[in-house]
């Protein structure tokens, strides 16, 4: 069983985001208020914990959002998502449309925390049944 340890916004791409203790996900859009939110295939996107506690330890000096991550999850097994499985948390499911993207040359994130593991770490997603999320929740692949 995994956990939502974070959830993070923002209203520009390319940023850092901020977190948030709550966000309403809409069905096939993302979530509201986000940047990223809209009607494509990466609406919302996730980091495993244990990777960016991993470049924590390495030296990096990083908060909640730095990577321009919507979600940050502990107990799921980040590494082994494929495209088209589920995670589910409370009525919310989202689907995995893309592992890694290519990244802005040297984006806001990169300038500011020396690296972007978003390219080679992050998991994006689309948004199935939509509802709302807290930090804390349980979530699960489904």
């Amino acid at each position: 069983m995994g956990k939502i340890e974070a959830i993070c916004i923002s209203e520009k791409k390319g940023t850092v985001k901020r977190p948030v203790e709550e966000a309403l996900l809409v069905e096939e859009f993302g979530i509201r208020g986000d940047a990223h939110a809209g009607k494509w295939h990466r609406q919302v996107s996730i980091l495993g914990y244990e990777k960016i506690k991993e470049f924590t330890e390495q030296g990096g000096k990083v908060e909640d959002g730095d990577f321009g991550e919507n979600l940050i999850v502990s107990g799921i097994d980040v590494d082994s998502l494929a495209v088209g499985d589920r995670l589910l948390a409370g009525d919310v499911v989202l689907e995995v449309t893309q592992r890694g993207k290519e990244c802005h040359s040297h984006c806001e994130i990169y300038k500011r925390v020396g690296k972007c593991i978003m390219p080679t770490e992050g998991i994006f997603l689309r948004v199935v049944c939509g509802g709302t999320l807290r930090v804390d929740d349980q979530i699960i692949r489904a």
